[in-house]
């Protein structure tokens, strides 16, 4: 049974206890607790209005880091409800806006790197090139990109282990991917 297909728990009596705990002491594992046991409602609230899994799964993600500032400027009374609804409106702005969450995999930011294809003589020379370019990213962008796509550290990790925002993080891995793109085909790799 998958992590987004779990049965949510009924039980809303420690639902405000959990929010109050979170408030208080801004641990972000006293809210992930809550979170985790409405997942599954979350999970079916976006693939109803977004019709992707994947795209639902990542607009899961980005519900909660929402959530964290959100429970905190609104005085909840009743969670299940107010996450659904919090729900409804992620999916409609990410409609609206044209964007459904993006899968980034690292065959996507390597598709242009010959060294991925295992009939190809040329990985070594790739991988030196593919280096180079990493050499060339700003550090930002080079340190988001090492610790997202070669030590797999999700974007909670990379904020907390760099002191970047959330925000930053994302957009120096778009920007170093899009970079690391570009130098490869000038330098005809």
């Amino acid at each position: 049974m998958s992590f987004f297909s779990r049965p949510v728990k009924t039980d809303n009596t420690n639902d405000e206890e959990q929010l109050n705990n979170y408030r208080k002491s801004g641990d972000i594992a006293v809210l992930g607790r809550l979170f985790e046991k409405y997942v599954p409602l979350i999970f079916g609230v976006c693939l109803k209005y977004l019709k992707d899994e994947d795209a639902s799964k990542d607009a899961v993600m980005g519900i909660f880091e929402e959530l964290t500032e959100k429970v905190r400027q609104h005085d909840v009374k009743q969670f299940r409800s107010w996450v659904y609804v919090l729900s409804r409106n992620y999916c409609l702005m990410q409609i609206r806006s044209g964007k459904k969450a993006e899968v980034i995999s690292l065959d996507e930011v390597m598709e242009f790197t010959p060294f991925w294809h295992p009939d190809d003589n040329n990985k070594e020379e790739a991988l030196k090139a593919l280096e180079r370019c990493m050499e060339k990213l700003n550090t930002m962008q080079k340190q988001s990109i090492d610790l997202f796509y070669l030590k797999q550290k999700c974007y909670k990790e990379i904020a907390d282990l760099t002191g970047f925002s959330l925000n930053d993080v994302k957009s120096y891995i778009q920007n170093g991917k899009r970079n690391l793109k570009l130098c490869m085909e000038r330098n005809g790799e």
